[in-house]
């Protein structure tokens, strides 16, 4: 097991979630919806899209 890999593929993924999770609100919001999340469910979106981008990182790698 690489450390080093593995961190990297974690931050890649806690970096991108959020920037994942924002262009689907603004697609949605462009469509007519208009979402409203606290602060637990806007964190727990964000680490299970950062679990989704993770396996699939780890996926493609393999």
């Amino acid at each position: 097991m690489d450390i080093k890999k593995t961190v990297i593929n974690l931050l890649v993924s806690l970096i991108l979630s959020p920037i994942i999770i924002y262009i689907v609100l603004t697609i949605a919001r462009l469509a007519g919806a208009d979402y409203e999340m606290t602060h637990g469910e806007t964190w727990i979106i964000w680490v299970l899209m950062a679990i989704l981008i993770n396996m699939s990182i780890e996926k493609k790698g393999s």
